[in-house]
């Protein structure tokens, strides 16, 4: 059976911090020990600044421990589109600070001398589905007006024939092991008088001066600055929210000869989309990395049909792919426009910033968020401020449309609260499953353990109250509208949501 963790928690183990049971004050609190954490911690341990780092779990236990790790100046959702939606010199912008993100991570592997397995290659940008060449050509022109004029048209990718047809040739992208750059950042954190805690749990981020967090556990950070770096940001709990929206990933490892296969980043043109990489895993084998068949949070259970299409699409295209040796899913958030929320909490929390929706970038937008918060928490201007800025909203039609349709689809949600349950019966609920069911005008989430025992919690999100759903490959239970996930006894596992499925009605 494939392994169900990450390829990266498969072949490393970060090594663990306690928490964090003091009363402390600090220049800088960072929330979350993911990319975008470590990467503005490591940027102002750097710069002489005190930092402290809260982290729910361990270092890379979020979503950056279940990344492709693809390091990309090349969008995802194309220069062509975010040219379109918010003119040419955005472009420019998010050309520009992905590329600068990538030689971040260089300079930072090279200084800290970091073992990650960092590589600059090639990416290739190639047709799916029924997308016709001309839109190669729409983009390569739209990449070269946003400034990266390296980009070229192949009719071949090389080592792979005609079986992927022409396509961009993207050159000095990169891939690296996503744990090990963690704990190489940790390290260089801690080498500099950084404290990184885990197993801390925030439960209130209040602005001010100082802004103040405070644990579970009742202990606090006082600080100049709070950063909030959880992926779904724990602070603004609804503006941002309402300009993004969670989606699942999923993603399929398979062995491969070594060098079977160039060592080059790989993405297909449809929407969603499939994107490609290899990682060495020792001196005969790789790891061939394949993600795709998004779809929105707890809007599907079908994990099973989504990692056997993946692999179906990988073995038409690549004939080395040998057994699958791992499978997992993901979560990323994507932006009604495009870029990350990098900036100020936009509900006016005084000295409070927050770094989130990654779309499908999130290795180079948290990085991006080290680049740039640094700046911005000493009150300076930063030329990328304003595409990045939290509180912006992009009113033209495609993302205007895009935005209402994901609101509407929140709105519907709330529907859930007259429906059925899932099953009528406690009974008709598997071992190692969870389903939700009705008791009189209440919703209640079933889990039943392995052993037949029963577990209820309320199906309400503790975020804004939509009704959650079982995710049989995680074993979790999802929130439909914002994407705060919970374990199968309640405990949460993502946010927006601080708080606990509360206990059965």
């Amino acid at each position: 059976m494939p392994s169900t963790h990450s390829i990266w928690h498969d072949t490393f183990t970060v090594p663990e911090r306690a928490p964090l049971r003091d009363h402390l004050t600090t220049d800088v609190c960072v929330i979350g020990a993911g990319i975008a954490g470590l990467s503005v911690a490591y940027a102002l341990a750097r710069a002489g600044k005190r930092v402290v780092v809260l982290e729910k779990e361990q270092i890379g236990s979020g979503e950056s421990g279940r990344t492709t790790a693809h390091l990309a100046n090349a969008l995802d959702d194309r220069f062509l589109y975010l040219e379109k939606a918010r003119g040419v010199g955005s472009s420019r912008i998010a050309a520009a600070a992905h590329s600068a993100a990538i030689d971040f991570v260089e300079e930072a592997v090279r200084a800290e001398e970091i073992d990650c397995d960092f590589a600059r290659l090639d990416g290739f940008l190639f047709l799916g589905g029924d997308d016709e060449p001309a839109l190669l050509d729409d983009e390569l022109e739209a990449a070269h007006r946003a400034g990266l004029t390296g980009v070229t048209r192949v009719e071949e990718i090389p080592g792979r024939g005609k079986t992927l047809g022409p396509a961009l040739r993207f050159p000095r992208q990169g891939r690296f092991h996503v744990l090990k750059y963690l704990a190489g950042l940790a390290r260089a954190i801690e080498s500099r008088g950084g404290q990184i805690f885990g197993g801390t749990r925030v439960e209130k981020i209040e602005g001010g001066s100082p802004a103040m967090v405070t644990t579970s556990t009742q202990a606090t950070v006082g600080a100049d600055h709070v950063v909030v770096c959880t992926n779904s940001p724990i602070s603004d709990m609804v503006v941002t929210h309402t300009k993004m929206a969670p989606y699942r990933t999923f993603v399929v490892a398979f062995e491969v000869p070594k060098r079977s296969i160039a060592d080059a980043l790989y993405w297909d043109t449809p929407d969603p989309y499939h994107y490609v990489r290899l990682q060495p895993l020792d001196d005969a084998r790789d790891a061939l990395i394949v993600g795709g068949e998004d779809h929105k949070t707890a809007h599907e259970d079908d994990a099973g049909d989504r990692f056997t299409r993946l692999e179906e699409w990988t073995r038409q295209r690549f004939a080395s792919a040998g057994a699958r040796i791992a499978q997992w899913s993901g979560q990323v958030l994507e932006t009604h426009d495009y870029l990350a929320y990098i900036g100020k909490n936009p509900d006016g929390a005084e000295h409070v910033w927050i770094a989130t929706g990654d779309s499908g970038m999130g290795m180079t937008h948290g990085t991006i968020a080290g680049l740039l918060l640094p700046t911005l928490l000493e009150g300076k201007a930063h030329e990328w401020a304003k595409e990045f800025d939290p509180k912006r909203v992009t009113l033209h039609g495609r993302e205007l449309g895009t935005l209402a349709k994901e609101n509407a689809d929140v709105a519907l949600q709330y529907g859930d609260y007259v429906t059925p349950g899932q099953v009528d019966d406690i009974a008709s609920i598997a071992p190692g499953q969870g389903r939700v069911i009705r008791r009189g005008a209440h919703k209640i989430a079933v889990y039943k353990d392995d052993a037949g025992r029963v577990h209820e919690r309320s199906a309400a999100c503790t975020h804004v109250k939509c009704i959650v759903d079982w995710n049989t490959a995680e074993k979790s239970w999802d929130c439909p509208c914002h994407g705060s996930r919970f374990d199968p006894y309640g405990k949460v596992l993502n946010g927006p949501a601080i708080e606990d499925l509360h206990p059965a009605p």
